[in-house]
């Protein structure tokens, strides 16, 4: 068996797949992290890169959705922040 530097590309994508799922279960980050997003957007993405070389289709499809998916995780992450940020600076009443 020979290890290309492909292979190295998508194992260390599963790498950071496994350990974002390992984190969440041991609630050491959570879900709704940007984070966790990113690792998980991160590993997809380097599959892909590792299937342009040797290709499958049933998993490049499935690290595509994985990579949108946590794409779309990330803007409701940042999007999440971006709002608790603008509400820090109003009291109850809606006056700051």
């Amino acid at each position: 068996m020979n290890f290309n530097l492909f292979d190295l590309v998508g194992f260390i994508g599963v790498l950071l797949i496994v350990v974002a799922y390992l984190l969440l279960q041991l609630d050491k980050l959570p879900s709704s992290s940007p984070k966790y997003s990113l690792l998980n957007a991160g590993g997809a993405l380097l599959i892909i890169v590792s299937l342009i070389f040797a290709f499958n289709l049933s998993a490049f499809i499935v690290e595509v959705f994985w990579f949108l998916i946590s794409l779309l995780g990330l803007w409701r992450s940042l999007i999440s922040r971006t709002n608790s940020g603008r509400n820090a600076g109003v009291n109850g009443n809606g006056h700051q």
